[in-house]
C-alpha cells in the first residue's frame, strides 16, 4: 500500500482538522441518505412489483422493510460499545463503512424481500459503528473552541443527505423501471468512496492512543493538530491533562460488573452512571420530540417534502456560530419550546380538520403543514446537532466510546418505536396522538434546566476535574455548572500549570547549552 512521505500528507493545524471533519461529515451524510432514500425508494412501482409487495395484504410489509435498517443501527451501536474502545476510532469507522458497502451493494442489486432486508440491517449494523464513533473522533481531535461547532457542522451535513435524498427521490420519480430506486441505492457508494480513500490516512484519536499506552504517537498529533512543536508547553500539557484523566478515571471508576452487583457506591468518584444517564437521555429527547411522527412523505407529495428538506437544511445552520456563543443547554431548552409551541397548533389544527362538519377543513389541515414547516426550524437549530454532541462531551474518556454507542442505541432504538407505533397511533387516536408530542416537549426544558450542566468552553478534562469533585445532582444549583463561559478556576489553572512548563523548557534548554542562563532567554 502507497505510504506518503510525511504523516497526513504533511497537514498540520486547521487543514488536518479540516480532513478530519470531512470524513466525519461524509460519515454522517452518508447515515442521513442512506436513512432517508429508502422513502422514495418503497413508493416506487417497480420495486413493488419486483419485490411482490403490491395488494392490499401486503400494506404493513414496505414499513417494515424501512424500520427494519433501525434495528440493524441499533445492533451496530451495540457493537460500537465492545469494539469502539478495542479498535480505535479511525479502525471503526473503516470496519463500519465496510460493512455498509456490503450493505449498500445487497440493496441495490435486490430482487426479492429477503435480499432487500438482508441488505437493509446489515447497512445499519455499519452505520451503527460508524455514527457511534465518528462524533467522538471529530470531539477528541478538535479545539475547545471548534469542538461545538464542528459537531454541530457534522450534523448540518446529515441534513445535506436527507435533502439529497429527497430530491433525488423526486428527480427519479419521472424514470420508470429499476434506475427509478436502484440508482439512488447506489448513490450511497459516493460517500462509501470519499470514506475508503480519506480515513486510512487520518489521525488516530490522541486521546485514544494515551488511554492505550501510546503516549509518543499521541503527542505528535496533539502538536500536529495545534500546529505547535512537540515540546511546546501547551502541547505537554495537553498530554499531561489527558494523563492524569486516565489514571484517575481507571482508580475511581465505576465498571458494569460494579453496578449489576450494586457496588457502585463503593467508588463513584467520577459519577460514571450520572454522566451515562445524561448522554442517553439526550439522545432520547431528540427522539421523544417528534421529529419522525411528521410524517411529511406520507401527507404531501415529493416535490414539498424535498422543498421542506432545504428550509430544514437551511434553517439548521443557525446551530453552527451559536452552540458555543448559547451553549449546549440554551440550544436544546429552545429547541424543546419551539417544538412544544407547534405541536400545541398542529394538534389544535387537525382536531377541527376531522371535525367532519366543519366548514374550513381545507384551510385548517394546510395551516397544520405550515407549522409542521416552523417545527422543522426548532428542531433544526436546537435538537439536531447537539444530542449528537453531548454525550461525547458528558462522558469521561474511558466511558466516552461505551456512552456514545449507548446513546446512539437509545437513539436508534427509540428512533424504530416513534416509526413503528406513530400510524397506529395516529389511526385509533386521530388528533389525540398529537398530545403526547405536546408533553413530551414540554418537559424537556425543565429537566434541562435541571439536570444538565453546560459542556460549551470547557476541555474534555474539564468536565472530568467538575465531576471529580461530587457535585450536586441538580445541575441549576451550581453558578459554575450553568455559566456558558469557562469557569475562571480552569483558565488559572492552566496558566500556572503553562507557566511551570515554559520555566521547566527554558531551564532544560540552558543546561543543553551549557548552563548559560542568556543562552535560551536572550539576556
Amino acid at each position: 500500500m502507497f505510504q506518503p512521505e510525511k504523516p497526513y500528507f504533511g497537514l498540520r493545524g486547521g487543514l488536518l482538522t479540516f480532513w478530519i471533519t470531512l470524513a466525519c461529515g461524509a460519515d454522517m451524510t452518508l447515515y442521513r441518505y442512506d436513512q432517508g432514500v429508502f422513502s422514495g425508494v418503497v413508493i416506487s412501482q417497480d420495486f413493488l412489483r419486483l419485490h411482490h409487495l403490491e395488494g392490499p395484504s401486503k400494506t404493513s410489509l414496505p414499513g417494515t422493510v424501512t424500520a427494519i435498517y433501525d434495528i440493524g443501527c441499533f445492533f451496530g451501536s451495540i457493537c460500537a460499545y465492545w469494539l469502539g474502545e478495542r479498535l480505535g476510532r479511525r479502525k471503526t469507522v473503516v470496519l463500519g463503512t465496510i460493512v455498509m458497502a456490503i450493505g449498500a451493494l445487497l440493496q441495490a442489486s435486490s430482487y426479492s424481500v429477503g435480499q432487500m432486508m438482508t441488505g437493509r440491517v446489515i447497512a445499519g449494523i455499519g452505520n451503527g459503528l460508524n455514527t457511534s464513533t465518528a462524533p467522538i473522533w471529530q470531539v477528541e481531535t478538535s479545539k475547545v473552541q471548534w469542538r461545538g461547532k464542528l459537531v454541530v457542522i457534522e450534523n448540518v451535513l446529515v441534513l445535506v443527505g436527507f435533502s439529497l435524498a429527497n430530491w433525488l427521490n423526486y428527480g427519479f420519480s419521472f424514470a420508470n423501471g429499476p434506475v427509478s430506486w436502484r440508482f439512488p441505492l447506489s448513490f450511497q457508494f459516493t460517500f462509501i468512496l470519499i470514506l475508503t480513500f480519506v480515513v486510512p490516512w487520518l489521525p488516530e484519536s490522541p486521546r485514544w492512543l494515551i488511554a492505550h499506552g501510546h503516549e509518543d504517537e499521541a503527542l505528535q498529533i496533539i502538536a500536529d493538530l495545534e500546529e505547535k512543536p512537540t515540546n511546546d508547553p501547551f502541547v505537554q500539557f495537553q498530554v499531561s491533562e489527558i494523563q492524569y484523566s486516565v489514571e484517575y478515571e481507571r482508580a475511581n471508576a465505576v465498571s458494569f460488573s460494579d453496578i449489576l452487583r450494586g457496588r457502585a457506591h463503593e467508588r463513584s468518584g467520577t459519577n460514571t452512571i450520572r454522566r451515562l444517564i445524561l448522554g442517553l437521555g439526550a439522545q432520547a429527547m431528540q427522539q421523544f420530540s417528534g421529529i419522525n411522527s411528521v410524517g411529511m412523505s406520507e401527507s404531501l407529495a415529493r416535490l414539498l417534502t424535498a422543498c421542506n428538506s432545504v428550509q430544514y437544511l437551511c434553517f439548521s445552520m443557525i446551530g453552527i456560530p451559536n452552540v458555543e456563543r448559547w451553549g449546549r443547554r440554551a440550544l436544546m431548552m429552545f429547541g424543546g419550546a419551539g417544538q412544544c409551541f407547534c405541536y400545541i397548533f398542529i394538534t389544535a389544527l387537525i382536531r377541527y380538520s376531522e371535525l367532519p362538519d366543519y366548514l374550513y377543513q381545507h384551510q385548517v389541515a394546510s395551516a397544520s403543514v405550515a407549522f409542521f414547516f416552523l417545527y422543522y426550524v426548532f428542531f433544526g437549530i436546537g435538537m439536531q446537532g447537539v444530542p449528537w454532541l453531548y454525550p461525547t462531551e458528558i462522558n469521561s474518556l474511558t466511558m466516552r466510546t461505551k456512552g456514545a454507542a449507548l446513546g446512539a442505541a437509545t437513539n436508534w432504538i427509540f428512533n424504530f418505536m416513534v416509526v413503528e407505533f406513530t400510524p397506529i397511533g395516529i389511526q385509533n387516536l386521530g388528533w389525540k396522538f398529537y398530545t403526547i408530542w405536546i408533553a413530551l416537549n414540554a418537559a424537556m426544558v425543565p429537566v434541562i434546566y435541571a439536570f444538565y450542566p453546560e459542556t460549551a468552553g470547557r476541555s474534555l478534562e474539564d468536565m472530568d476535574d467538575y465531576y471529580c469533585g461530587n457535585p450536586p445532582l441538580l445541575a441549576c444549583l451550581d453558578s459554575e455548572a450553568i455559566s456558558r463561559k469557562r469557569p475562571d478556576r480552569f483558565n488559572a489553572r492552566d496558566e500556572h500549570v503553562i507557566r511551570t512548563k515554559e520555566g521547566a523548557l527554558e531551564l532544560s534548554s540552558d543546561i543543553e547549552v551549557g548552563g548559560s542562563v542568556n543562552s535560551w532567554t536572550g539576556i
